[in-house]
């Protein structure tokens, strides 16, 4: 992902649109948060598992990108779950499922088909009530989790193809909107622009 001159928002960028055959179900802005957080919560505790099941395997890369995604799906949920608070206080997020991993190659099919459905059908959706509602707090967070997810994606998809051809260069994640960078050439994130010096190594 390129650094633009402006911060990308939905706005200003023109890949929002929402797939035809959306399958997302859309309540109010608050309803979409809490779905939002239980997606998530999903998604780190499967990535996790996913980073066990390519350790056992020896895809020790592998492993680091699923471990950098299930942390980037924390920061999500806890953007999301401060939203949430502001409105319900007492709200308690749900427990995470109990997950396992099978094949890696097959574990990154299964995350990226999950991340570009994020990033093409529930977060586009969710951006589009939380604009009508005029939430705006919700849509920089949707925005910034939706940009992310694209990117998670695109890692997956990569780790994939070179399953067979990996490297040694380490993931590093934005602390402030969950975007995972591949290698060490970059000066800060393309999403929020947090700098690279607060990023983690994974």
């Amino acid at each position: 992902m390129k650094v633009r001159a402006q911060i990308p928002t939905a706005e200003n960028s023109t890949n929002f649109d929402i797939v035809s055959d959306s399958s997302t179900t859309v309540g109010t802005t608050l309803e979409n948060l809490k779905a939002a957080i239980g997606g998530e919560t999903g998604a780190s505790a499967k990535y996790a598992a996913f980073a066990k099941a390519a350790k056992e395997q020896g895809y020790d890369q592998i492993a680091r990108l699923f471990e950098a995604t299930s942390a980037a799906e924390q920061i999500h949920i806890g953007l999301e779950y401060a939203l949430v608070v502001e409105a319900e206080p007492d709200y308690e997020k749900p427990a995470a499922p109990d997950c396992s991993g099978e094949a890696t190659n097959l574990n990154l099919i299964s995350g990226a088909c999950g991340e570009i459905y994020e990033t093409s059908d529930m977060y586009p959706s969710f951006i589009k009530k939380a604009q009508e509602e005029g939430n705006t707090k919700a849509v920089q967070v949707f925005t910034r989790a939706k940009l992310a997810e694209s990117v998670h994606a695109e890692r997956y998809l990569a780790a994939y193809n070179d399953i067979d051809a990996a490297d040694d260069d380490k993931f590093y994640l934005c602390p402030i909107c969950g975007y995972i960078h591949k290698g060490e050439d970059f000066e800060k994130c393309p999403i929020c622009f947090c700098p690279k010096a607060t990023f983690t190594a994974f």
